[in-house]
């Protein structure tokens, strides 16, 4: 049991180190931040969707923008896709699950909102289709997904791909990317409330 607890901290240790020395990735990061950061210094909000263990990381880091991250600040605005039951089997009953997000899109996306999709595969439809949406209505998009991209890495804006296959590591490593997403936006547009914390 032991050998197997190290494996596994060993190769998440390994994806992170992986992340660290890439730069083409590292690059893609910081536009994200900045893509995110004039969003909301233009009035727009983002918002996130993913499914399983992604939804739970939208929902997270959603919380993070419209809460607080690293110090008090006012709240900027951010919508978990994957949070309201009633929307979620209304859309499932009448459309299907693979409109989850993208009927959400057409309801909330305005130009020059920017859309966070999570999916370990790159592949989910859900995702897919609320890429789709997001072109139809001037929405950026910005994916998270494992090392191949899947249908994501061709309709997404960026597409931030982890070095990894491994759907664990995958998700370890996304919530790490969105936690340096959060900082470093926070920071950009509360350096004054980040100086009195």
């Amino acid at each position: 049991m032991l050998s197997v607890i190290q494996s596994h901290i060993s190769s998440s240790i390994q994806v992170k180190t992986d992340l660290l020395s890439d730069q083409i990735l590292l690059r893609l990061i910081t536009q994200a931040v900045e893509i995110i950061t004039n969003s909301y210094k233009s009035g727009n909000k983002t918002l996130l969707a993913g499914n399983g263990g992604s939804a739970a990381d939208a929902q997270h880091l959603s919380g993070e923008f419209v809460s607080r991250f690293n110090f008090d600040r006012p709240a900027i605005p951010s919508i978990a896709l994957s949070t309201d039951t009633s929307i979620l089997t209304g859309i499932g009953n009448d459309y299907g699950f693979e409109r989850l997000f993208s009927r959400q899109i057409e309801a909330h996306g305005n130009k020059g909102d920017v859309f966070i999709g999570i999916s370990t595969s790159g592949n989910s439809q859900n995702i897919i289709k609320a890429l789709h949406s997001c072109k139809d209505r001037g929405v950026i998009s910005i994916g998270l997904t494992g090392a191949t991209g899947g249908q994501m890495a061709d309709l997404c804006d960026i597409c931030i791909k982890v070095p990894s296959t491994v759907t664990p590591r995958i998700q370890e490593s996304h919530i790490l990317i969105g936690h340096i997403i959060c900082h470093l936006v926070e920071e950009q547009l509360f350096e004054e409330c980040k100086a009195g914390k």
